[in-house]
């Protein structure tokens, strides 16, 4: 939530200090900024944060580390189950709305899930099951 309130900040700032060379160029860097605005707005009003201590640590749900056994190479790989603002692949953390996410959620350690994928499923064994404060 922290994250969104600080990029409204930053757009508003923007908005605030808007010179451009014509009102034209103005007018455009407006609009452009006042529809992000709008989209980060509903994104805000729709937020919830959760509590990690309040999930059931037994169950994969949203802000749970799940760490994964690939069936096959027997590859291990941790991914945090994050909002689509925080997702970033190259760290670990996947949108809960990810094709991976969706298949994850509400299994327990021990669970083998399988992730359709178009030439070739990937089926993983859940190892581990962490809730980060």
């Amino acid at each position: 939530m922290d994250q969104l309130l600080a990029e409204k900040q930053m757009l508003v700032n923007e908005k605030d200090s808007l010179s451009s060379a014509s009102e034209n160029e103005k007018r455009i860097a407006l609009n452009y900024i006042n529809a992000r605005l709008h989209l980060l707005n509903n994104r805000i009003a729709g937020a919830k944060v959760v509590n990690p201590n309040e999930q059931p640590q037994n169950e994969i749900r949203f802000g749970a580390s799940v760490t994964l056994k690939t069936k096959g190479s027997g590859n291990i790989q941790t991914f945090r189950i994050v909002g689509v603002d925080e997702a970033d692949i190259s760290k670990g953390k996947i949108s809960f709305i990810s094709p991976l996410a969706k298949t994850l959620i509400n299994k327990k350690t021990g669970d083998i899930v399988i992730l359709k994928r178009v030439k070739e499923d990937t089926v993983f064994e859940i190892m581990e099951i962490a809730y980060e404060v």
